[in-house]
């Protein structure tokens, strides 16, 4: 079932990329302020250090400026920018750590792909920031395709596993057969 919704959505994404976007985008505004009300109430209600109260509070009071701000100026496009830009900064943060572990652990296993993935990363951060309208369509493309993708292989996966499940079912009703006990 996971299979063909996943094919659905990806068909969906490539037909619609530009209001796939702006769902995304609304989803993002959302994600914002609910996150950001969050933090605020943790902020203001966990037992946590001074300084662990106030980076929750300032994390939750940025979330909900933009968060009004995705949803205040949403037809010109804040909120699509907002999620370029999220997206570019995960990029960026992810491939600096994935970078820096790999160089400084020499014994790290596929330390030299790590280096390239982290690098790679580092530069789609760069391009996504540098061109955050067209990037974000072009991912919105990447991943109605590989939704597609991942569905098929689900799918087809779905459809082996019950194939094997009959010949297991098969083999073992067949095994029951021979060892019947007599009737006394």
């Amino acid at each position: 079932m996971s299979g063909v919704l996943a094919v659905i959505l990806g068909v969906c994404v490539l037909n619609w990329p530009g209001i796939s976007i702006l769902v995304a985008a609304v989803l993002f505004g959302v994600y914002l302020l609910v996150s950001g009300v969050a933090m605020v109430i943790f902020a203001l209600s966990l037992p946590v250090t001074a300084g662990t109260r106030v980076l929750l509070f300032l994390s939750g009071a940025a979330s909900l400026i933009l968060a009004v701000l995705a949803f205040r100026h949403f037809g010109q496009g804040y909120a699509i920018l907002l999620l370029a830009i999220w997206i570019a900064v995960g990029f960026i943060f992810r491939g600096v750590a994935t970078t820096a572990t790999a160089i400084s652990e020499p014994g790290l296993p596929g330390r030299g792909w790590a280096i390239f993935a982290g690098v790679v990363s580092i530069i789609a951060g760069v391009v996504v920031l540098a061109w955050p309208f067209d990037s974000i369509v072009i991912l919105a493309l990447v991943v109605g395709i590989w939704l597609i993708v991942i569905g098929v292989v689900e799918i087809v996966s779905a459809f082996q596993m019950r194939k094997d499940v009959k010949t297991i079912q098969g083999d073992w009703h067949r095994g029951q057969a021979g060892h019947a006990v007599p009737a006394a």
